[in-house]
């Protein structure tokens, strides 16, 4: 292995090392260091080293470890992270998945959906699936905000499974932004999640 290769394969490493363990990237994380081809074969070489793990084809993990568990699965948001800054897309959580994140569910999906602008796709490993799914513009709007979130976990519950708790864990989780936010985007929401979020973008002093 020349010099140059030598370089490139330590600023790859250096770069992983530095965002730590857990990090989920694809080689377009590093081409600004080399050419693809150069960046492909360092990343073989730290595959084969067992520095990284090959988690499909072009994504990659410096995986996190735990010392009971071993070797941990990657968050399925570091994995549509790495996506998002490979394929310049937008995603929003979906369904049971976004109801998990909200606390609205105890259920941890192993069908992760991700609603996206960008092409339709699916990453599996091993017993779990990310999807990707295109959506309409409408579904995007709200896409990286905690109202879009929101919206897609009420979608997911339906309306006869909204609460009085489930209305109390949302108005725990907004903060102000949130709230001002939250009452922009009602207008992106279904009719009837509109009524059921419009009390939630009241301040709480009354204002």
């Amino acid at each position: 292995m020349g010099k140059h290769a030598q370089s490139i394969d330590s600023q790859v490493t250096g770069r992983i090392l530095k965002r730590g363990r857990g990090w989920v990237f694809t080689p377009k994380h590093f081409l600004d260091l080399g050419s693809r081809r150069a960046i492909d074969l360092a990343l073989h070489r730290l595959k084969a080293a067992g520095t990284i793990r090959l988690l499909a084809r072009g994504l990659y993990d410096y995986p996190a470890t735990d010392p009971v568990l071993g070797t941990l699965a990657p968050p399925a948001d570091a994995i549509a992270r790495a996506l998002v800054a490979r394929d310049a897309i937008r995603i929003q959580p979906s369904g049971a998945y976004a109801a998990n994140q909200l606390g609205l569910s105890e259920q941890v999906p192993s069908r992760v959906v991700f609603l996206t602008d960008g092409p339709a796709r699916k990453v599996k490993l091993g017993k779990r699936e990310i999807i990707l799914q295109h959506t309409t513009p409408r579904n995007m709007a709200t896409a990286g905000r905690k109202s879009g979130t929101i919206i897609q976990a009420l979608r997911y519950l339906g309306k006869d499974q909204v609460d009085d708790r489930v209305l109390a864990i949302l108005r725990r989780k907004i903060n102000d932004q949130d709230r001002d936010l939250l009452r922009k985007d009602l207008i992106q929401a279904p009719a009837w999640i509109a009524d059921v979020l419009r009390p939630l973008t009241e301040s709480t002093n009354g204002t």
